[in-house]
C-alpha cells in the first residue's frame, strides 16, 4: 500500500524541523485521478509577493501575475481531461479550482473522512512522491500543478533575466501545494466566493504580508 506524507505548511519564521513532524492525510480509498473537483492553493516560496498589489480591494497583476494567469488557461490545452474554473492570482499565491471533466460535484465515496469546508483548512499532497495510486490513469492532481510549477517557473526566470522582475531565492513556488476535494454545489458555492472576494478580504487572509 502506498502512503503520501503530507502536512499543513508551517510558518517560515518558527518552523523547527525537530519539533514539525509529517503525517500521512490521504483519503483512504480515494484516488485522485478520479473525475472531480478540487481547490488548489499554490504559494511562493518565502512568501514573496511578486505578482502584483491589493489596490482599492482589487488585485492589480503586474506583469508576472498576468504570465501565471495566462499559464492556468493553458493547462486546458496540456490536459484536454481538465476544465480550469474560478481562479486568482494574489500578490504571493494562486488559488483556483480545476474540474477533472465529466465529474460528478459529489466526487468522494462514503468512506473518505470528512474535511472542512473551509479554505483556510486545506491539506497539502507532497508532489514528490511517485507512488500515487492511479498516477498512470487520467491526470492526477499532482502532474498538474507541477506541470503549471514549472513552465509558470521557466518563464518568470527569463522574466528575471531579460525585463528586470523581482529576483526569488532558489525556487518561485514552495515545494507542496493545498489541496481541498470539493464534495458537492454548496462547497463549490463557498469556495467560489472565497476565490472571487480573496482581494477584499486581503488583509484577513493567512497569506497576508506588507
Amino acid at each position: 500500500m502506498h502512503i503520501v506524507r503530507a502536512y499543513k505548511m508551517p510558518n517560515s519564521s518558527n518552523y523547527n524541523p525537530t519539533l514539525h513532524h509529517r503525517k500521512s492525510i490521504r483519503l483512504k480509498g480515494y484516488n485522485y485521478s478520479n473525475e472531480g473537483l478540487y481547490f488548489i492553493t499554490i504559494c511562493c516560496k518565502d512568501n514573496l509577493c511578486l505578482f502584483g498589489k491589493i489596490m482599492d480591494s482589487e488585485m492589480k497583476l503586474n506583469d508576472a501575475g498576468r504570465m501565471i494567469a495566462k499559464w492556468y488557461k493553458e493547462l486546458e490545452h496540456k490536459f484536454p481531461e481538465i476544465k480550469c474554473l474560478e481562479s486568482i492570482v494574489m500578490p504571493n499565491h494562486f488559488h483556483c479550482i480545476i474540474e477533472i471533466v465529466g465529474a460528478n460535484l459529489r466526487v468522494c465515496p462514503n468512506e473518505i473522512a470528512d474535511l472542512s469546508d473551509c479554505p483556510n483548512k486545506n491539506t497539502t499532497l507532497d508532489v514528490k512522491n511517485k507512488n500515487i495510486e492511479g498516477e498512470h490513469i487520467g491526470s492526477p492532481l499532482h502532474r498538474v500543478v507541477q506541470w503549471f510549477k514549472t513552465m509558470s517557473t521557466n518563464e518568470y526566470i527569463r522574466g528575471v533575466k531579460t525585463l528586470g522582475w523581482q529576483t526569488f531565492n532558489g525556487k518561485l513556488w514552495q515545494r507542496n501545494y493545498f489541496e481541498h476535494i470539493i464534495r458537492n454545489e454548496s462547497s463549490y458555492q463557498k469556495i467560489s466566493d472565497y476565490i472571487n472576494n480573496n482581494p477584499s478580504k486581503w488583509e484577513e487572509d493567512k497569506f497576508f504580508t506588507i
